[in-house]
């Protein structure tokens, strides 16, 4: 049985879903591709993952963690769980370009199809899509909205006290 519990982050209330042991999503309300509380999902703000990912998310925000440590569990195809592996190797604070992480899971000149795998991403944040970026640099595509990418990456340069007046 699936447990969820909600979060609210600087960048916005989010929906943690945990099934079993491992947290399974982490989506910003009103994202693309979000996932909607089912009915034989159970409320459970106490679960193991829910509360490790809430404070982990805490200190990611703070920026005293860099590493996620919760245990994941999402769904996809092998495809899309060779990128969103391959997300997760992209260090704290770097940004590389879908062309990039195309090579880093296997699939060189795939970056297409690899941006698509990365939109699908369930566990926002955790799993970093928010480091992947165009091949000149520029911001494209966020499941959670470009102004959101922008904060994260602003939490991961060092930036002084963020907040919700930087969404816009």
């Amino acid at each position: 049985m699936k447990r969820y519990a909600y979060y609210d982050s600087p960048c916005g209330h989010m929906l943690l879903v945990a099934d079993g042991e491992a947290l399974c999503g982490a989506y910003f309300a009103g994202q693309k591709h979000f996932r909607h509380v089912d009915d034989h999902w159970q409320y459970d703000p106490h679960a193991a993952p829910l509360g490790q990912a809430k404070r982990e998310l805490d200190e990611y925000f703070r920026g005293t963690r860099r590493v996620f440590s919760v245990p994941l569990c999402a769904s996809g195809t092998p495809f899309q769980q060779r990128v969103w592996r391959a997300i997760q190797s992209v260090p704290f604070g770097e940004t590389i370009s879908y062309a990039e992480l195309a090579r880093r899971a296997g699939h060189p000149g795939s970056a297409r199809a690899t941006g698509a795998a990365t939109g699908r991403n369930p566990i926002g944040v955790i799993v970093p899509c928010h480091r992947i970026v165009g091949a000149d640099g520029s911001l494209t595509g966020y499941a959670g909205g470009l102004a959101i990418k922008r904060l994260l990456l602003a939490v991961e340069s060092g930036s002084p006290r963020i907040t919700m007046h930087a969404i816009g």
